[in-house]
């Protein structure tokens, strides 16, 4: 099982991870598209400014998310 911490502390909400995600962008046009996901079945989005893991079990530990995020605030742990 894959587990997703987010340092919210560090967190400035900026989505490059979000947008960066295959699954997210398989799974939501917006996304693909280079805008926040709206759809729930992604693992990550944005919300109230600050990264939130919405389905870790969709989590393909790719760890693009992880090397997409300026502000190391994404781990993933295979």
């Amino acid at each position: 099982m894959v587990e997703i911490k987010v340092h919210e502390d560090r967190c400035h909400g900026c989505g490059n991870c979000v947008v960066a995600c295959p699954v997210n962008a398989r799974n939501s046009p917006n996304a693909w598209g280079g805008k926040g996901p709206e759809e729930d079945d992604v693992v990550i989005k944005v919300v109230n400014g600050v990264v939130k893991v919405v389905n870790e079990d969709l989590c393909e530990a790719c760890l693009t998310c992880e090397l997409a995020c300026p502000v190391d605030a994404i781990e993933v742990r295979p």
